[in-house]
């Protein structure tokens, strides 16, 4: 599958950074533990893929019969590696801050939280394709 300029669109990735605990400070100002964690994304960044309108009968064999997923991209070898863990906004545009992050309102909540996640991977010789999920979350 070819990616030709003509059919790609415009869509925002952010990739997994890691996890960081999540602390609570208790009335005397001691820091505690949680045992939480707290999922790390780095920015938005802005690419260009060829994304499929809806699932459809070829891609539903190139990945698996049981795989739940709801479109396709593809993109070039040379594109940015995305992964199970990556957030992507495929049919809204994030708002970003100052600083280029995610833009919150005044209670901390994500303003354009991520609409799809990456379900399956499938390289080939020259283009590697990514089966994604819609997801609907709250702003966290």
């Amino acid at each position: 599958m070819k990616c030709l300029t003509r059919n790609k669109v415009e869509f925002y990735y952010a990739l997994y950074e890691g996890k960081q605990p999540v602390t609570i400070t208790d009335k005397r100002g001691n820091e505690i533990q949680t045992g939480e964690y707290e999922v790390i994304h780095g920015d938005p960044v802005q690419s260009y893929a060829n994304i499929s309108p809806a699932k459809g009968e070829v891609q539903t064999r190139q990945f698996g019969e049981g795989d739940s997923y709801d479109k396709v991209i593809v993109l070039e070898k040379d594109a940015p590696s995305l992964d199970e863990y990556s957030w992507l906004w495929v049919d809204t545009m994030p708002l970003s801050d100052e600083y280029g992050g995610l833009a919150v309102d005044s209670d901390g909540e994500v303003l354009t939280p991520h609409d799809y996640v990456v379900t399956r991977r499938a390289a080939s010789i020259n283009s590697v394709a990514y089966a994604i999920r819609k997801v609907n979350v709250d702003g966290h």
